[in-house]
């Protein structure tokens, strides 16, 4: 009788073998797998399962699955969480796939039943079944984890091919070797085949039983540890993984034996190792293992660079990167001479402060060179969460080591120096206080021991310089600020851009852009008229820009027009840049009541501030105007209490704050404005506006003023000062107490504008009254 013939939707099976007879579960994941599933049931309910020779071979060919399968019937389908199936089928009979179609849905294939080919000699069939029972009952006295039911259920079973199908569908082989008792159907080569492979599986047992019986009394760590790892071995000999944790485990300690590590380092891998040569390589808890042993190695516990005390060096360095900043490159030169005599001593650490574009980055890398440290640079603006300092603990998915760790992984040294840029930018939430974790960083005395949360290993931070920079000190917190040695930076003056722009900056952007000096040839006026139209920054970041801008279009008119030079002149600067973006303020015409010039400092340097006042008549309403913020406000109530207080020097009417209204008004109302510095100014347009004395036009002023008149100091003085020299001003009023920043203006300023120091408002109004104040007894001033 012909062997019957099926075309049936076909499962390829991962790391399992089905013998006819046999019923089990198994899960299915696979999308065309699980459309067979679904084909099969909408018909007969048979499938034909195949064993598939790679297991990682996610979408099989006819040649990676197995000739020789079983057709099976389904009997239960049961949909699981994942949206997989887990299916509970029964083995009916062998059979072999004589055509295979992979469709795009599942695939199918067409099998024929294939039978058994019995034993000419039925005593030595008796003989080889006696020999697998044998066998069997041998592995179960040593193993015992056979069901002793099952071993009674197979004495019971007379046909010698069955008896190979269930012994080796019970006994504990290798999926490739029970493909091979399926495959075979001559029934007494296949019984060989499986004593074989039974008699191997015993012998293994049986060495692993007597490792066991020698070595379990009297066992010390080392002990354990060696029959733990014996145990592994056969283990994974068995499950074919054995180049799995065990190896990795190994080619770890090969590193850690080359390395001058701390003990506590050393301890801490010695126990991550001992747990990944217990893990499978499959298993997710070895990656995150695998990941930690990794960054540990990576950090450099054992890493240094020599450090380069030459001080001749470093000035000749920070002499060729930067122009000017000349009380920076003293200051960094003390840190240096202070580290040449005394190495061991713990140095501040330096915070560069100053407006953006001002060279506080570029600082820090010429630093680095002319140290021989290693340079790395770590940007803190926008940083809310402490993890990010301190690092996530490894048990979280996703988990990995703070920026710190991170930068000094970067360096390869233990000694670099981490520029941490926008220290000021940083904020909180509810996951904690980014500057907190910095409070340990920026201590000398506490970083020795820094312990990163995904490390959980302290690292001597004490070796390492940190630099960082910030636009503005108010913003970085009390105690952080403490920790920091500060060093400002001042904005440049126009002729310090201009130096810049000739010997740095413009032969770069030739550079970048293809061009040479005789290529592209940029006069001082033409760089002056950009710093002056096209510019307004305390730092040179925008003038770079523009000059970029000029080099890109000046090498398009070269290629296109095929020129051999270009030379941009003033006059067809507008071609290159369009028309002027700023103007600055010019002093008035005349002398004017109710008007005044104070001096004002932005993130992007000084800016002149005119504030204008009208007196009417009314009923004593106050109007301040021009986006003020809350201290500017109150600086111009305390300016007019004085004037009410002190109304008979200045012989007005007491009553004037009931029967005049008074507007005060700062242009440029879209900008808002703050700050304490307008004090006097505002008092001294009042006193005009009330009094209707003309304000000196060539004279500026800055300070804050209090209701008995005394003129209190103010920040920015370098800034405010280039402003007025911009604008032209003769005579700048500042506070007395603000001398000693007086001496360190540039000597260009100094030289053209006369300086007063005011310590109340009578030297203020003597100064800046067109009269002199002359007509009032200022000596009665309260």
């Amino acid at each position: 009788m012909a062997n019957k013939r099926y075309r049936l939707p076909l499962i390829p099976l991962r790391g399992l073998t089905v013998f006819p007879g046999m019923v089990l579960h198994f899960d299915v994941g696979r999308k065309k797998s699980i459309a067979a599933i679904d084909k099969a049931m909408a018909g007969d309910r048979l499938v034909f399962l195949s064993y598939q020779k790679d297991s990682f071979i996610e979408s099989p060919t006819r040649e990676d699955v197995s000739k020789i399968g079983v057709v099976a019937e389904i009997r239960q389908i049961l949909k699981l969480p994942d949206g997989n199936l887990r299916v509970l089928i029964e083995g009916l009979v062998r059979a072999g796939i004589t055509r295979y179609y992979d469709g795009e849905e599942y695939i199918e294939a067409n099998v024929v039943e294939k039978s058994d080919i019995p034993c000419e000699d039925s005593l030595s069939e008796q003989v080889l079944m006696r020999k697998v029972l044998g066998l069997l009952r041998d592995h179960f006295d040593l193993y015992e984890k056979i069901n002793p039911q099952v071993l009674a259920s197979l004495v019971e079973i007379e046909d010698g091919g069955e008896l190979a199908d269930v012994t080796a569908s019970n006994f504990p082989l290798k999926p490739h070797d029970q493909q091979l008792i399926l495959e075979e159907l001559n029934v007494s080569a296949r019984l060989e085949k499986l004593i074989a492979l039974m008699e191997n599986e015993n012998n293994i047992l049986e060495v692993e039983q007597g490792v066991m019986s020698k070595l379990k009394t009297s066992l010390d760590k080392n002990q354990r540890d060696y029959i733990l790892r014996e145990q592994m071995k056969i283990i994974q000999e068995e499950l074919g993984d054995f180049e799995s944790g065990q190896a990795e485990a190994e080619g770890y300690r090969e590193k850690i034996t080359k390395r001058n590590l701390p003990k506590e380092v050393k301890e801490k891998l010695d126990e991550e190792l001992s747990r990944l040569s217990r893990l499978s390589s499959m298993s997710q808890e070895y990656g995150v293992v695998q990941n930690y042993i990794d960054t540990v190695l990576a950090m450099p516990w054992d890493v240094s660079t020599e450090e380069n005390g030459d001080i001749t060096l470093a000035k000749k360095i920070l002499d060729r990167d930067h122009y000017g900043l000349e009380k920076v490159k003293e200051r960094i030169l003390e840190y240096l001479a202070v580290k040449s005599l005394a190495p061991e001593a713990k140095g501040s650490i330096i915070c560069l402060a100053g407006p953006p574009g001002t060279g506080k980055t570029s600082i820090a890398k010429s630093l680095a060179e002319s140290l021989g440290r290693k340079y790395v640079r770590v940007s803190l603006g926008g940083i809310q969460n402490e993890a990010e300092i301190r690092g996530h603990r490894k048990t979280y998915v996703g988990a990995m080591p703070g920026r710190i760790v991170t930068a000094l992984k970067m360096a390869g040294s233990k000694n670099p120096l981490i520029l941490l840029d926008e220290i000021d930018k940083m904020s909180s939430d509810f996951r904690g206080d980014p500057t907190a974790a910095m409070l340990e960083v920026l201590d000398p005395e506490q970083n020795s021991g820094f312990r990163d949360h995904f490390l959980e290993l302290p690292f001597d931070l004490s070796q390492v310089l940190f630099v960082t920079t910030a636009n503005s000190i108010e913003n970085i917190p009390r105690p952080l600020y403490d920790r920091m040695d500060i060093i400002e930076i001042s904005g440049y003056t126009e002729l310090e851009k201009l130096n810049i722009a000739k010997q740095y900056l413009l032969p770069k952007q030739r550079k970048e852009n293809g061009l040479s000096s005789k290529t592209l040839k940029v006069p001082d006026k033409t760089v002056n008229a950009i710093i002056e139209g096209y510019t307004r920054e305390s730092g040179v970041r925008s003038l770079e820009r523009k000059l970029g801008a000029i080099c890109r279009k000046a090498a398009k008119e070269i290629v296109e027009e095929g020129k051999s030079s270009i030379t941009v002149s003033e006059k067809v600067l507008t071609k290159y840049l369009g028309g002027r973006i700023f103007t600055y303020d010019h002093i008035p015409q005349s002398n004017m009541i109710g008007m005044a010039t104070g001096l004002a400092w932005t993130e992007v340097g000084g800016d002149t501030l005119s504030i204008e006042i009208n007196v009417m008549k009314g009923s004593g309403k106050l109007e301040l105007t021009g986006n003020l913020g809350d201290v500017m406000k109150e600086s111009a109530k305390a300016a007019l209490s004085f004037i009410r207080a002190n109304s008979d020097v200045f012989a007005i009417n007491p009553d004037f704050y009931k029967e005049k209204d008074i507007h005060i008004h700062v242009p440029e109302g879209a900008i808002p404005k703050d700050g304490p510095s307008a004090g006097i100014t505002m008092a001294t347009a009042l006193i005009s506006a009330l009094t209707g004395s003309a304000v000196n036009r060539n004279v500026a002023m800055t300070g804050e003023i209090t209701l008995r008149g005394r003129v209190l100091p103010i920040g920015g003085l370098r800034e405010k000062a280039l402003a007025a020299y911009r604008m032209g001003i003769q005579k700048i009023i500042i506070p007395f107490e603000n001398k000693k920043d007086y001496e360190e203006l540039p000597e260009k300023i100094k030289e053209k504008i006369e300086f007063v120091f005011a310590k109340d408002i009578k030297t203020v109004l003597e100064n800046a009254i067109e009269t002199g104040g002359e007509q009032w007894n200022l000596s009665m001033l309260s």
